[in-house]
């Protein structure tokens, strides 16, 4: 067998969206803020959580009404279908993103006996769980 490729952690996590200002609004109710962009060809404006987790929003979804091909149509297809981020309390996170208007889309859900998640949407229809362990 091979040696693996050494591998150290995770680096990023790039989203396309469509409008930067709409998605601002979204990733900083969840603690992002933006340290840099938008920049490049793409462009990508790059944000940032205390937590250590890096997201850069890449700004080329063409329409803000578009479904999201791998959750929203019938065919399935290969692809990251949402990110997970770890969450201390998520039945707080549920009673504040809903007061700012942001539908939970599923859950809580009980994954294991010490694991349970809640999912919501971007602005862009982006899947996101937030996790809590305990």
């Amino acid at each position: 067998m091979t040696t693996p490729i050494a591998i150290g952690g995770l680096a990023h996590i790039g989203i396309r969206v469509h409008d930067l200002d709409r998605s601002m609004r979204f990733y900083a109710l969840l603690g992002f803020t933006r340290t840099v962009g938008p920049v490049g060809p793409e462009p990508v404006a790059i944000l940032d959580h205390p937590s250590g987790v890096e997201i850069n929003l890449i700004l080329n979804a063409p329409r803000a009404d578009e479904p999201n091909v791998l959750m929203d149509v019938p065919a399935k297809h290969p692809g990251i279908t949402h990110i997970a981020l770890l969450c201390a309390d998520i039945h707080a996170a549920k009673a504040r993103l809903e007061a700012a208007g942001i539908a939970i889309s599923g859950g809580p859900v009980r994954f294991t006996p010490t694991a349970q998640g809640i999912f919501v949407r971007d602005p862009d229809r982006n899947v996101i769980e937030l996790h809590q362990r305990g």
